[in-house]
């Protein structure tokens, strides 16, 4: 099938127990290609295209965006990871 596909996809990665170590990244994919990314490391937005490079600096001049990025750390990966940790825990 020919067209055009965009997607957004969120990760989360840890690997110690307190999640001190957790990383959010949120890719913007265009064709299989990501073209922006934020990455909780980095802080800000950071372009692989042309387009990317553009929206990232439109994303990075916008505070209310970065703030609410930033904040996905612990109000979106601490928070499930916990959630999981706990259902795993309570399991075993």
């Amino acid at each position: 099938a020919s067209g055009y596909y965009i997607s957004r996809w969120t990760k989360c990665i840890h690997s110690s127990h307190d999640f001190s170590d957790m990383v959010y990244i949120d890719n913007y994919v265009f064709n299989k290609d990501v073209f922006i990314q934020f990455n909780s490391t980095v802080g800000e937005y950071v372009g692989y295209t042309e387009l990317g490079v553009h929206n990232a600096r439109l994303f990075n001049n916008n505070p209310g965006q970065l703030q609410g990025e930033r904040a996905q750390v612990d109000g979106y990966c601490k928070h499930n990871a916990e959630i999981r940790q706990t259902a795993i825990a309570d399991k075993t």
